[in-house]
C-alpha cells in the first residue's frame, strides 16, 4: 500500500483505559475500529455491553460458519474440489483425498499453499520428493508440476494466490529468525524414493488449471524426470508445530502478529498454542472489532479453540468485512482471567483485502444457526 498521511487525531473522551486492550473501565467492553486491518490508525471504545450482544442479525452480512468435515466426497483431482471462498486474489478449496492422485496437478493461475489438516504421505514434484503429515503447509510455486501419494485418507485446505505469489512477512525488530528459523523449510528430496516414481511404466497425464479450466497434456513418460536443480525458488514444507509464536505477557497481540504467509491481497496467519496473558489488567481473549478492511476466515485444524463455541476441527467461520465480532459468551466469561496458564489451537486464517464470493462446497454445508452463537453475551 503506498504511504498515507493520515488524519492527525489524538483525542479522548469520557471514561477510558490509556493503553489498548489493558485496564478497562470496570464493567465495560472494548471495541477496536481500525484501518488497513490493524495496520493503520485505530479507536478503542468502552461500551457496557458486549457489542456482539444482539437479538436479531439479518442480511448478507451475517456472520457463516461452514462444517468443511462434512464434504466427504474423496476427489482424485485437486481441480474437482469444490471452490469454499474465492475473489480475484485468492481461491480457497477443501480437498480429500483417499488414494495415490492417478494424474498430475499443475496450477498455472498462481502460487498454491496445501494445508495438512488429516493424513500423511509423500508429495512427489518436478524438485524430488517430500513427506508430509497433519499440520504440514506445502508451499508450490505457480507452474510446479506436483502429485500426492497420501498413506492415509487426506483431508487438505488449497489456498491459491491468484494471479500473485506467496512470501513471508517483514519481521521488523523481531528479527529474520523470529516466528519460525528459514532453516525449518524443508525442500523436496532427490532420493531413491524419488527416482524409483520416475521409473514407473505408462502415459502420464498433468492436469493444468487455468484462469478456472483444466487442460491435460498427456506423456509416455513420467514428466518427472529432472536429475537436479539449483536455484532460490522450490517448494517448501513447514509444519505448524515449528512455529514460535510471538507473544506478551502484558497486553493482547492482533492477529496479524501471527502471520506466516503474505501475498498482495491477503494474509495468511497461524494460530499456535502460546502462554495467556499474565497482566491482571490485560485482555486474555481476542477484542471485540470492527475489521471495515479486511474479510475474514478461521480454518480450526486441531486443539480447544478458546474464543469460539459450538467449534470443532475441520470447521470454518467467515467473517466480512464490517461486522463487529469478538469472542463468544463462554470465552468472554474468562476475559480477565482464564483457566489454564496456555492456549493448545491449531488454526489458519485468511485475511483478504478483497471481498470474498461463498462457494457452492461451502454453501452446502453451512450452520445458519451460526450467528444466534452470541445470543446471550
Amino acid at each position: 500500500m503506498a504511504s498515507r498521511n493520515w488524519i492527525p487525531i489524538r483525542a479522548a473522551q469520557g471514561a477510558h483505559s490509556r493503553q489498548a486492550h489493558a485496564d478497562l473501565p470496570e464493567g465495560t467492553y472494548e471495541r477496536e475500529v481500525s484501518k488497513e486491518g490493524f495496520f493503520g490508525p485505530a479507536a478503542f471504545l468502552h461500551h457496557k455491553h458486549p457489542p456482539t450482544g444482539w437479538a436479531k442479525f439479518e442480511g448478507p452480512l451475517r456472520p457463516r460458519a461452514f462444517d468443511l468435515a462434512r464434504l466427504n466426497a474423496a476427489e482424485p483431482s485437486p481441480w474437482a474440489a469444490g471452490q469454499v471462498l474465492f475473489n480475484a486474489a485468492v481461491e480457497i478449496r477443501f480437498w480429500k483425498l483417499a488414494s495415490a492422485m492417478p494424474d498430475l496437478a499443475r496450477n498455472a493461475d498462481g502460487d498454491q499453499l496445501l494445508f495438512v489438516h488429516q493424513g500423511e504421505g509423500e508429495l512427489f514434484c518436478d524438485y524430488g520428493r517430500l513427506a508430509w503429515r497433519p499440520g504440514d503447509y506445502l508451499y508450490l510455486p505457480r507452474g510446479t508440476m506436483w502429485r500426492l501419494k497420501p498413506a492415509t485418507p487426506a483431508a487438505i485446505l488449497m489456498i491459491q494466490a491468484t494471479n500473485s505469489h506467496f512470501g513471508l512477512p517483514d519481521r521488523g525488530l523481531l528479527g529474520g529468525h523470529a516466528l519460525f528459523d528459514p532453516a525449518m523449510l524443508e525442500t523436496p528430496a532427490m532420493d531413491e524414493a524419488f527416482r524409483a516414481h520416475q521409473e514407473e511404466a505408462g502415459d502420464f497425464t498433468v492436469e493444468i488449471k487455468k484462469r478456472g479450466e483444466v487442460s491435460r497434456v498427456t506423456y509416455p513418460y513420467n514428466p518427472l524426470d529432472a536429475v537436479g536443480w539449483h536455484g532460490d525458488l522450490a517448494p517448501v514444507r513447514l509444519n505448524v508445530t515449528d512455529l514460535r509464536p510471538v507473544m506478551s505477557h502484558r497486553y493482547h497481540l492482533p492477529p496479524s502478529a501471527h502471520s506466516t504467509f503474505v501475498s498482495d491481497r491477503f494474509v495468511v496467519c497461524t494460530f499456535a498454542p502460546r502462554p495467556f496473558e499474565t497482566d491482571p489488567g490485560a485482555l486474555k481473549v481476542p477484542f471485540f472489532h470492527n475489521n471495515d478492511d479486511y474479510d475474514e476466515v478461521l480454518f480450526y485444524h486441531a486443539g480447544d479453540f478458546f474464543s469460539r463455541d459450538h467449534i470443532e476441527a475441520g470447521m470454518m467461520t467467515f467473517h466480512p468485512s464490517g461486522f463487529t465480532h469478538g469472542p463468544h459468551p463462554k470465552a468472554l466469561k474468562n476475559m480477565l482471567e482464564q483457566p489454564k496458564p496456555a492456549t493448545d489451537e491449531y488454526a489458519v486464517m485468511v485475511d483478504a483485502r478483497d471481498p470474498l464470493e461463498v462457494g457452492e462446497a461451502a454453501a452446502s454445508v453451512e450452520n445458519p444457526a451460526y450467528v444466534d452463537s452470541w445470543k446471550g453475551a
